[in-house]
């Protein structure tokens, strides 16, 4: 092969000829010096066309080496807590104002005079159940990079609750293919924390539970399956859609047992195959005590934890929140490397796959006036959990580019990247500077 040719080069057709750049600004030269040498190179006109093809050379090549290699994409999932609606009469239990929990949020100085919360959304008390903001909020949120919302789902008395922003706003807007979701079966109880008439009565009182049985969660499962998982904007791993449940001990306590939970959880699986899909990635909310229940296990095996899940086949997990793993009445660089710690627990201690979570914050007090608080949680702190979760799923090449955050909306809790008044879009921002611009 002559000096000319390379074949299977970066850059190159294989088994095409290639001059190299290089090579052809040193010949063009050579021919240059010998012209000028033996006087016979034509100033006016062959030093333009000369220096300007060298110029083009050398342009394409400097274009060449600075190229940015693409940036890799990840599935960037917000939790988003759908209680901001306006057209949902069951919310009126709680708020009754008709706006959602935004009544919450914006009578907090009302409740609490001089409080030092006193957020306030840039976009004002947006209706997320109408398709034109959902519309909006989803453009906002796949320019700043996140691509999938995770819907906290609910089914209480026997029917489904808050499923208005996404039936009606979610799935009706405009641009809903630019983005994926998947359920978190949020299946906790429900007490008095929502409905801050009555959230200081601490009465152990339950207005709905969480508890299902059996023929309860068949029809939860099947009517999910149907519904959602055959869209094509539901997220999928490998073709598997993705079902994450919020209450592990809740559900065990509805079915009645760990055996007849594994059992349910097993057909949900067989039931999803049988409706056309590969399986199901049935996905873990972990909680710092949910994966130990009592007495499972306990004294037997080196994993305990991990023989639990495997149990129930659970395929993989993530978290919801800091709060539910770690004391967050701390600085957030603090918390930070509490969170490293248990990733590399959990990456060390289970077989299933870890999606790493990132919170952006917590307070609480909105609903109830007093609250751990976690401290310094600016965007400048939360960019560097993002990047640590970056860095995670860099790390872990063989699973899906999945990583999740606490939250698109909760703002009760004060753990949104919504825009507000103390931040602007700061959050969106940071989010946006690692996983689309990489500065």
């Amino acid at each position: 092969m002559s000096n000319l040719t390379r074949k299977g080069g970066k850059g190159c057709t294989p088994g095409k000829p290639e001059i190299p750049v290089v090579w052809t600004i040193n010949r063009l030269m050579d021919i240059i010096n010998f012209d000028m040498t033996h006087n016979i190179f034509n100033k006016k006109h062959g030093h333009a066309l000369v220096i300007g093809a060298l110029s083009l050379i050398a342009g394409s090549a400097f274009a060449q080496d600075t190229k940015k290699t693409p940036m890799k994409k990840y599935d960037v999932a917000a939790f988003l807590y759908p209680a901001y609606a306006n057209d949902d009469p069951r919310l009126r239990t709680f708020w009754p104002a008709g706006i959602g929990e935004w009544e919450t949020v914006t009578n907090m100085q009302t409740r609490y005079p001089g409080h030092y919360w006193n957020r306030k959304p840039v976009w004002g008390t947006v209706n997320e159940a109408d398709p034109a903001i959902m519309n909006m909020e989803i453009n906002e949120a796949t320019k700043h990079g996140v691509n999938v919302f995770i819907f906290d789902w609910y089914w209480y008395d026997g029917r489904p609750f808050m499923e208005t922003t996404l039936d009606n706003g979610f799935l009706k807007a405009d641009n809903v293919d630019k983005m994926k979701f998947y359920l978190m079966w949020a299946n906790h109880d429900v007490s008095n924390t929502w409905d801050t008439r009555n959230n200081k009565v601490h009465d152990g009182n339950v207005i709905w539970t969480g508890k299902v049985n059996r023929d309860e969660f068949e029809k939860i499962c099947k009517r999910d399956i149907e519904k959602y998982f055959k869209l094509p904007q539901y997220y999928k791993i490998d073709g598997k859609p993705v079902f994450m449940i919020y209450d592990v001990p809740q559900l065990i306590a509805g079915l009645g047992g760990i055996e007849q939970t594994a059992a349910a959880l097993k057909w949900f699986k067989e039931e999803t195959k049988k409706a056309g899909f590969p399986g199901l990635e049935l996905q873990l909310a972990m909680w710092s005590q949910n994966v130990n229940h009592s007495g499972f296990d306990g004294s037997k095996g080196k994993s305990p934890e991990d023989a639990f899940v495997k149990k129930l086949g659970f395929t993989s997990a993530t978290h919801y929140q800091f709060v539910h793993f770690l004391d967050v009445n701390d600085d957030y660089l603090n918390l930070l490397e509490k969170v490293k710690k248990e990733w590399a627990r959990i990456d060390k201690d289970f077989e299933l796959t870890y999606y790493p979570h990132v919170s952006i914050g917590w307070d609480n007090s909105p609903r109830l006036g007093t609250s751990a608080v976690m401290r310094n949680n600016t965007p400048e702190n939360f960019a560097k959990g993002l990047q640590m979760a970056k860095d995670y799923v860099d790390a872990h090449p063989k699973q899906a580019p999945l990583i999740t955050i606490n939250s698109w909306n909760e703002w009760t809790e004060t753990s949104y990247l919504e825009p507000d008044n103390v931040y602007g879009y700061g959050y969106l921002d940071a989010v946006k500077s690692v996983f689309v611009t990489g500065k």
